[in-house]
């Protein structure tokens, strides 16, 4: 339920979310949809020198995916930017160099979890902020509760540049289910079935940071009780309704910077 509107896995469906004849027509909408949730990204402000980086696994070589190159701005991508990277670091598709800590991290979970196909993490202001407490979101708000019960702080390799493979596969042990995780003095990481869903989960969650540093700075503030909050986690919470409300911002992007297609 959102503002009144159920939202269920049937009524999304019912909506049109895209099926695909060919593995290649997968591969493009992932790519168009990974270019469109790059540039959103940049849009609202999360992009922060060099890093930060969205990943979509590939539907037919599902040992690889698809991520923005090192060094190219979030508001400047295009679909032909992207690279394939395969889970050695090996880039297998374009000319650009891969950032490692994009591999590192990127390819641990995509290797630990088949769930995922979209990933995503940036140095956001807020979820920076909110990881230095080290502790999960409150549900003090409808949004927040998206996150209940199904997101994780995990403390290991937390502030550290992560570079190594072992340090990856650490990540990603504390990460074995759920949709997000708060790494401790870092920031916000989001999976989703979806690239779409991945980039919408992040979104919501570093403007959840937002008010409950906000709520917080105030006061004390009142918690949904569990019974409510769980209510609300399994109606807005679930795989399809991240790229659902996703859509209205990809929407937007592709009016406003049609050349992310090319």
């Amino acid at each position: 339920m959102i503002d009144g509107v159920e939202l269920t896995p049937k009524t999304v469906a019912s909506i049109g979310r895209p099926t695909y004849a060919t593995l290649e027509e997968e591969r493009q909408a992932r790519k168009i949809g990974l270019a469109a949730a790059l540039r959103v990204f940049g849009r609202l402000g999360f992009g922060e020198g060099v890093a930060g980086h969205i990943t979509a696994r590939d539907p037919e070589f599902t040992d690889h995916f698809w991520v923005n190159p090192f060094g190219k701005s979030f508001r400047q991508m295009k679909v032909s930017d992207l690279i394939l990277v395969n889970h050695s670091g090996d880039v297998v598709y374009g000319d650009q160099p891969v950032n490692r800590a994009a591999f590192v991290l990127h390819a641990a979970i995509h290797k630990a979890r088949p769930d995922v196909i979209g990933a995503a993490h940036a140095h956001s202001v807020y979820g920076k902020a909110f990881s230095s407490l080290g502790r999960k979101l409150d549900p003090i708000t409808q949004d927040a509760c998206i996150f209940y019960d199904d997101h994780v702080v995990i403390s290991e390799q937390g502030g550290k540049v992560v570079f190594e493979v072992e340090a990856g596969e650490e990540f990603a042990s504390k990460f074995p289910k759920g949709k997000a995780a708060i790494h401790q003095n870092h920031g916000l990481f989001t999976v989703g079935t979806t690239v779409e869903a991945a980039a919408y989960w992040f979104i919501t969650m570093e403007r959840s940071c937002q008010a409950q540093l906000a709520a917080e700075a105030a006061g004390k503030p009142i918690l949904i009780p569990h019974e409510s909050a769980t209510y609300t986690q399994q109606l807005t919470g679930f795989p399809e309704s991240g790229w659902f409300q996703f859509q209205p911002l990809f929407q937007e992007i592709c009016a406003t910077d049609p050349e992310l297609f090319e």
